[in-house]
């Protein structure tokens, strides 16, 4: 990727938005230097200065990369390549470290600072201390223009994200018998992601299972993921793989025991209503909300409309959900080169549900699957 042209066109896009940005550890600075993300931990940690870890950039200067001693040791940060980096000191004080950066930058008396939209309240704190004027805009709304849009490049990323995924779910599918709990498949899952190459899981693994005899639950992850999985239930995975640091989010179904005939129907429909997704994400003729009214009348017609219960699908790239979303009243022009899931859901609280996900480019003849695999349901006798 390069980092340098990314960085020279955001600075370029800066237009009358904002005299300086700064983006923490996060997808938008990972996008802009390459700085990798860590897999985030439940509770948080941090080091000595830790509020201004990130980078600093203003137009016509040179980025700057501040780091803590930790994270730029521990991290493998201090020799980083294509971007000026500043390491603190444990004992170092960091208000004087950024006070000497931002004197460097030339701002107004009341500055505009585009922040990335993960930027923690501590490090706006601290800059509203230095810059008592100054006035907080969204980088990441900035960076977006750029982001939406994903080259050949990062297609080709994506695509292989997919290839990792779809192996892991090929040994998971192998591995699966009656009277596994929730908590058996999701640990296999991750095992198999980190087992064919994916740094780890782009989100929280998750299962949606429904039967006669299994009532569907959302959410309370500790209640429900000791349930003992007996036919018959539907089985729904939610879950994607992380590489070269861009997130796949991937979607099947499976039966434990022969399906009845109104599960295949509920199958067939889900199935009929992510084509019509699909073909619907034509880039340059449609928008955001005609594809998900596209998929969303198949479902509707059959009359499983209040089954289905969340917007067609999302933007997706280096975040999991990115804008713009595949959903009634987002209005988005569809483009070439957007990125989107196309997951079409089901859901019965008492009975059989299904679900499929893929990520799917938008092309000017209708989206294009970067997953394949896995289109009959998937029974476990």
């Amino acid at each position: 990727m390069n980092y340098s042209e990314r960085l020279q066109i955001f600075q370029q896009n800066f237009d009358d938005s904002a005299d300086m940005a700064f983006f923490p550890m996060s997808a938008d600075l990972q996008y802009l230097t390459g700085v990798p993300r860590e897999i985030p931990n439940f509770g948080w940690t941090m080091h000595p200065g830790a509020w201004l870890e990130g980078v600093w950039l203003a137009p016509g200067k040179d980025a700057i990369l501040t780091l803590p001693r930790m994270t730029a040791e521990f991290g493998g940060l201090s020799d980083l390549k294509g971007v000026e980096t500043r390491v603190l000191g444990d004992w170092d004080e960091p208000a004087a470290l950024v006070r000497e950066i931002l004197t460097k930058f030339d701002l107004p008396a009341q500055p505009r600072v585009a922040v990335g939209d993960r930027t923690h309240g501590e490090t706006l704190i601290a800059l509203q201390a230095l810059l008592p004027g100054v006035v907080f805009v969204s980088g990441t709304t900035i960076l977006r223009r750029q982001r939406v849009i994903k080259s050949e490049e990062e297609i080709a990323v994506m695509r292989k994200a997919g290839d990792i995924t779809e192996a892991a779910f090929a040994d998971v599918v192998k591995n699966l018998k009656h009277g596994m709990t929730e908590l058996d498949i999701i640990s296999e899952v991750n095992h198999q992601l980190r087992r064919h190459g994916s740094l780890g899981e782009s989100f929280t693994t998750s299962l949606y299972n429904s039967g006669p005899n299994h009532e569907l639950i959302f959410g309370h992850r500790e209640g429900k993921s000791l349930r003992v999985l007996k036919p018959p239930v539907s089985i729904l995975f939610d879950f994607g793989s992380i590489h070269d640091g861009f997130c796949y989010d991937f979607g099947r179904t499976v039966s434990f025991g022969q399906p009845d005939e109104e599960f295949q129907r509920v199958y067939d429909l889900v199935m009929a209503s992510q084509a019509a997704g699909i073909a619907a994400l034509k880039a340059g003729e449609n928008t955001t909300t005609q594809a998900d009214a596209a998929a969303r009348q198949v479902i509707e017609d059959a009359g499983y409309g209040e089954a289905f219960r969340h917007r067609l699908g999302h933007g997706i790239g280096m975040d999991v959900h990115e804008p713009p979303f595949l959903t009634k009243g987002d209005e988005t022009p569809l483009r070439e080169g957007m990125l989107f899931t196309i997951e079409p859901s089901i859901m019965q609280f008492n009975s059989f549900s299904s679900r499929v996900e893929d990520v799917v480019v938008a092309r000017p003849g209708g989206g294009e699957k970067l997953t394949n695999g896995f289109q009959s349901l998937i029974v476990i006798d």
